[in-house]
């Protein structure tokens, strides 16, 4: 795992924390309802004649907004799911700089404490704001790859912990008024806002 700078370290114990007590608050927060309950309905009326329902999802629709659970692929989010896995999700950072609209999504194990975690993020950003953004992670030694048409901005050598098969950790990748990120450059294959259709 990467550890490009004191504020992503601390915010990741923060966030293995908030999971870990995420995980011990929903067990004493869960109940049930009694299957005697009086205000379930006990049958439902139905419309004489069949009632054409129109079709509310057109093309042109704008999509919802972000979550966890849309950035990436449904396979992706079922696998972590499967491996018991929950996100937490926070607001969208490039280093000290908040993007507004964003959100980063920490996914990781609840129940233990640990830094092997899963990064996914996705947030709008003006072409300035993107711009100011580069330069102010090159300054602090990150490096610029520029590939497959996008430009990525990732973490020094110096700074990866846990690096994918091509040697990179924490990236962002920046496009046409998006930027995503992810804790390693393979990573961001994943990301996706608004989802393909």
């Amino acid at each position: 795992m990467t550890a490009p700078s004191g504020r992503l370290t601390a915010h990741r114990i923060a966030v293995v924390a908030m999971l870990a007590l995420a995980g011990t608050g929903l067990a004493a927060c869960t109940g049930s309802t009694s299957p005697g309950d009086s205000s379930s309905p006990t049958s439902t009326a139905r419309p004489s004649s069949p009632v054409a329902t129109p079709d509310t999802t057109p093309a042109s629709t704008p999509a919802a907004d972000p979550t966890c659970d849309t950035i990436i692929p449904s396979t992706t989010v079922a696998s972590l799911e499967n491996a018991g896995w929950t996100s937490q999700q926070d607001p969208f950072y490039i280093g000290e700089t908040k993007v507004d609209g964003g959100l980063q999504c920490t996914w990781g194990d609840a129940t233990v404490a640990s830094d092997h975690v899963q990064i996914y993020g996705w947030a709008p950003i003006g072409a300035d704001q993107a711009e100011a953004a580069k330069k102010d992670l090159l300054s602090q030694g990150w490096r610029e790859v520029d590939a497959d048409g996008s430009v990525y901005i990732t973490a020094g050598k110096d700074m990866i912990m846990d690096p994918d098969d091509q040697g990179y950790g924490m990236t962002y990748r920046f496009g046409d008024g998006w930027v995503t990120v992810a804790d390693t450059k393979q990573g961001l294959v994943l990301v996706e806002w608004p989802p393909a259709r």
